[in-house]
């Protein structure tokens, strides 16, 4: 299918009233889809080429023109052709977080205080995000979290212990996450990005109020508890958050969404680990499975936030089992000892 993908990305925008334009196409990301940036005269849009027969483009569709209707800076849909895994969507320029800040680090508590604003007006009680009427989503429930949980056994740990020994442990670790998840304070009737973190936002200063902050990949979006989206924007994979200033966004967040501060942090915590458990995982996978190998060198960002995380007393049983099996040598770049192949896995 990918041979005929240059004839259909042609028709697709002729279709829609796009010929003789120039195509740029831009910096890939960590999934099947890929970024083409069309100029057409003095006027730019962004095509978003998502193979049918690796991604679904409708959940993408369906939030990016919620989020739209209600104020916020997702990208205008300007065309699609769902069956083959085409979007033309408004271009919001250059500027995400992460560019911005590596031309100008001082602005970080501006930036971060503008994104922080974004999800206590989300979560906020009188504007919660939950309406599964006009936006049916899935929830962040405990099968899914275990899910996502359960990446740090099946492709990290064969990495650093052997998938012999990786195996064995396997249900340990899943039952400490099961104990955990099933006494969790967690909620589940707030809109999710799942996302959401400086390269995912854009800076549109043009824009006045929250519409300063633009969304992009949002299409994993969910129904869960408000703490996730704080999470991935303070403990960024990609990039170190100061912990000062992650504890200023957190109380600012806290005081402009009014959510009860110690189930917060409690949740706050316990999603954090599992995030960062989840993000070692598909880092590993990334590398084994699809020799994406410069994902490693995350690793030992993510290996700190998630020791921080683990220091809360919800998490002293996963804690004391991490510490017993993985050795500070193996919370680092480490190298590979299996391929997907050897690990029979695929997903």
């Amino acid at each position: 299918m990918r041979n005929e993908r240059p004839r259909q990305i042609k028709e697709f925008l002729a279709g829609s009233g796009h010929r003789d334009v120039m195509l740029h196409p831009m910096q890939a990301d960590a999934s099947f889809r890929r970024y083409i940036r069309i100029r057409k005269g003095t006027h730019s849009m962004i095509l978003m080429d998502a193979p049918p027969e690796k991604e679904n483009i409708e959940p993408y569709i369906a939030i990016a023109r919620y989020l739209h209707g209600k104020g916020y800076s997702a990208p205008e849909i300007l065309a699609q052709d769902v069956k083959a895994g085409l979007l033309l969507i408004e271009d919001l320029g250059d500027d995400s977080f992460t560019q911005v800040l590596k031309r100008a680090s001082g602005r970080e508590h501006e930036l971060y205080t503008a994104a922080v604003d974004v999800l206590a007006e989300w979560h906020d009680e009188a504007r919660r995000f939950f309406d599964p009427q006009a936006l049916p989503l899935p929830l962040y429930d405990e099968a899914l979290l275990m899910r996502e949980a359960c990446l740090f056994a099946d492709w990290y740990l064969p990495q650093v212990m052997g998938k012999d020994k990786a195996r064995e442990l396997r249900g340990e670790y899943i039952a400490l996450w099961q104990d955990i998840l099933g006494k969790a304070p967690l909620a589940s009737k707030s809109w999710v990005h799942r996302d959401y973190h400086a390269d995912n936002l854009m800076w549109l200063p043009a824009r006045s109020g929250t519409q300063r902050v633009g969304l992009l990949d949002f299409q994993d979006g969910v129904y869960g508890d408000a703490a996730y989206d704080v999470v991935s924007l303070l403990e960024d994979a990609r990039r170190d958050v100061a912990p000062i200033l992650a504890k200023a966004m957190i109380d600012r967040y806290l005081a402009a969404s009014g959510a009860d501060r110690e189930r917060f942090l409690t949740a706050y915590a316990i999603l954090g680990a599992q995030r960062n458990c989840k993000i070692i995982g598909i880092f590993s996978r990334l590398a084994a499975r699809d020799n994406k190998h410069a994902y490693l060198n995350y690793l030992p960002r993510v290996w700190r936030y998630l020791e921080h995380d683990l220091a809360h007393p919800a998490l002293a049983d996963l804690r004391r089992w991490i510490d017993s099996h993985i050795t500070a040598d193996q919370r680092g770049v480490i190298a590979l000892r299996h391929t997907s192949q050897e690990l029979a896995l695929t997903a």
